[in-house]
């Protein structure tokens, strides 16, 4: 017979998820389907989308990479959000290479992206530990979804590479293994904290952050009607 405190150490283990990453996928998958479906990224899939808008969506993404980058940076150093810190990752740099190839670095900021930014810096306060949330959404999805696009705007758009810099990654020669790596620091990380129920709530707040600035931008950039 197990005595109380066994039966609460069972318990906390338990509930205790086995892999953060399947809580992940399985907290996002719906919300995956709809930023996928819905606003300028969907009508950029679907190979309807304009310059302007892609380049109003860079414009608007921006200002959410230097936030994150520049809040991962500063937890460098620490056990748990050290781990996932890429810099070979970093896509600012990129996209403003691909804003002045596209002579439009002059863009609006969009108030869903003031938003964005601070749940980002917000993610980032104290431990910071629900930045791996925004990594998670942000990074493997360029890193797998991205390529996808990529291929699109160059075909539906006649982007030269040099406007398209935003998915290119010179530093990672393998990006599959790359994937494969991320998510074995995405799953340590999870094995080195507590807050496993908060990192897995803030990734459906990114995804869904994501979502609300592709249907503004969709209007912005006048393809909503």
């Amino acid at each position: 017979m197990l005595d109380r405190v066994e039966q609460i150490e069972l318990a906390g283990r338990s509930t205790r998820p086995a892999s953060l990453l399947e809580a992940l996928r399985e907290r996002t998958k719906a919300l995956h389907v709809t930023a996928e479906r819905t606003g300028v990224v969907a009508e950029l899939l679907r190979g309807r989308g304009t310059v302007a808008a892609y380049a109003l969506l860079l414009r608007n993404l921006l200002p959410v990479y230097d936030a994150l980058e520049a809040e991962l940076l500063r937890h460098e150093r620490t056990p748990v959000v050290g781990l996932i810190v890429r810099p070979e990752l970093h896509r600012s740099a990129a996209i403003k290479a691909d804003l002045a190839r596209l002579n439009a670095s002059s863009l609006p900021l969009l108030p869903q992206t003031i938003a964005y930014v601070g749940a980002i810096r917000e993610a980032g306060a104290g431990s910071g530990h629900p930045l791996l949330a925004h990594a998670y959404t942000r990074y493997l999805g360029d890193l797998s979804g991205g390529q996808i696009i990529k291929k699109i705007l160059a075909r539906s758009l006649e982007l030269p590479p040099e406007a398209l810099s935003f998915y290119e990654f010179p530093e990672i020669a393998d990006i599959p293994r790359f994937k494969d790596d991320y998510r074995d620091a995405l799953e340590q990380a999870g094995a080195a904290m507590d807050e496993h129920d908060v990192v897995v709530e803030e990734a459906a707040t990114a995804f869904q952050l994501n979502i609300t600035l592709s249907q503004a931008l969709l209007v912005a950039a006048g393809l909503g009607g």
